[in-house]
């Protein structure tokens, strides 16, 4: 990372942690001590500036560049079938369809969260920790001006504020919450998905709806610690790059199939014959392996970060993302590329690299808890290796292409 001047940081703790918390246990080595694609910063005041006056002047970015389908459903997100989702793929401005995006029930928070979320009208940084999974750590290197200008936001669940309480944090009791530079929103999960994780997508993937009036949003998981000014990020990576959005590249895979099977193998997802079933649909409809072809460098993600200009192209990319995670799972990398290449208007992605990433960021260890965390009901597994004779043989075409094999 570079910089061109100094930009007077905040020098003081945004919070101070008692002792039994723990905030800083845990924290993961990155792989490398160097960074060969540098980003280099502009300079901070400039930054500033120009983020407030697009901000101020956009008449395009925010929730409303989109229609949402309106109703009322069993599910948060509709459970659509996929021949209902594929309709909405392709989508043009002016035929005035509307987007399923979830809100088919209530998303269970308080009126006064839900008004300070609307007020938030330029950039948002937004968090989750659900099952009391995460620690919350305090952003470090904002710049003097930033918390005037830049909302932090923290989804907790009853179970994460139970611990909050339990370290004398916050009170249950107090209407309004925060801690340090974040905004505490407490959400009623039990009138939601039974799956914790799932829950935890609703503000990944549906930010622009929680905030329809931001114009730039910073997704970052709880287990990450940003450790570079959220205004200087999005500015080098989405700004300056002339892109909807930008996330790095999965470190070790370039093929959503590479991540199916490594998701099967190492058990990340119980399912394993549903994994099987999401892979098979995706191929019947079109999957295709990376290719130097394609127009990006990968077809997995690092979904840890994900920086947005909330852009048509990007509110579509996230309502149809979301619809895929509700059908089948909330591995959100298996359904990246699929989503991404097969919707139209195409999104201008900056898949940037993984060194970019170990550098902006901290990543630590999971809360580690006797039992693990609650997934969600489990299912019973099938083999991991479902790839091989012929128990996936819908994505046959997919595999020789990605092994690099033919049967002329």
């Amino acid at each position: 990372m570079d910089q061109s001047s100094p930009f007077d940081p905040i020098q003081f703790p945004l919070f101070s942690y008692p002792t039994s918390y723990g905030e800083h246990k845990h924290a993961i080595p990155t792989l490398r001590s160097s960074c060969d694609s540098p980003v280099y910063f502009s300079d901070y005041w400039e930054v500033l500036k120009e983020i407030q006056e697009m901000c101020r002047n956009s008449t395009t970015l925010g929730a409303r560049s989109l229609r949402y389908m309106q109703g009322n459903s069993k599910n948060f997100g509709g459970n659509f079938s996929i021949e209902k989702r594929l309709s909405y793929f392709d989508h043009r401005e002016d035929d005035g369809i509307e987007v399923p995006c979830g809100f088919f029930e209530r998303f269970p928070i308080s009126n006064s969260d839900q008004i300070s979320m609307e007020k938030c009208d330029g950039l948002v940084v937004i968090s989750a920790i659900l099952n009391d999974h995460d620690k919350i750590r305090q952003p470090k290197g904002l710049g003097s001006k930033t918390l005037d200008y830049v909302c932090f936001f923290l989804f907790i669940d009853d179970i994460t504020l139970r611990g909050l309480d339990y370290h004398n944090m916050i009170s249950r009791k107090s209407k309004e919450q925060k801690i340090g530079a974040w905004r505490i929103i407490k959400v009623s999960t039990s009138y939601l998905y039974k799956n914790a994780a799932m829950n935890g997508e609703i503000p990944k993937y549906l930010i622009h709806r929680l905030f329809p009036n931001s114009k730039y949003s910073i997704w970052i998981d709880a287990k990450l610690q940003l450790v570079v000014d959220p205004l200087l990020l999005i500015h080098s990576l989405v700004i300056k790059e002339n892109v909807d959005m930008a996330v790095s590249k999965h470190p070790y895979y370039v093929h959503t199939m590479e991540e199916a099977m490594a998701t099967a193998r190492w058990k990340k997802w119980w399912d394993v014959d549903g994994l099987k079933t999401q892979m098979e649909t995706y191929c019947e409809n079109g999957l295709q392996p990376w290719g130097p072809k394609k127009s990006y460098p990968s077809d997995v993600p690092d979904t840890a970060l994900i920086l947005r200009k909330h852009s048509a192209a990007t509110n579509l990319f996230s309502c149809l993302m979301f619809n895929e995670l509700e059908a089948f799972n909330p591995r959100d990398q298996l359904g990246f590329a699929f989503v991404r290449d097969k919707m139209n208007p195409k999104l201008n992605l900056n898949m940037f690299e993984v060194e970019v990433f170990e550098q902006v960021a901290i990543e630590y260890r999971h809360n580690l808890k006797q039992g693990g965390v609650n997934v969600g009901p489990k299912i019973r597994r099938a083999s991991s290796d479902f790839v091989v004779n012929g128990s996936c043989s819908k994505c046959d075409r997919y595999l020789v292409k990605m092994w690099g094999e033919s049967h002329e």
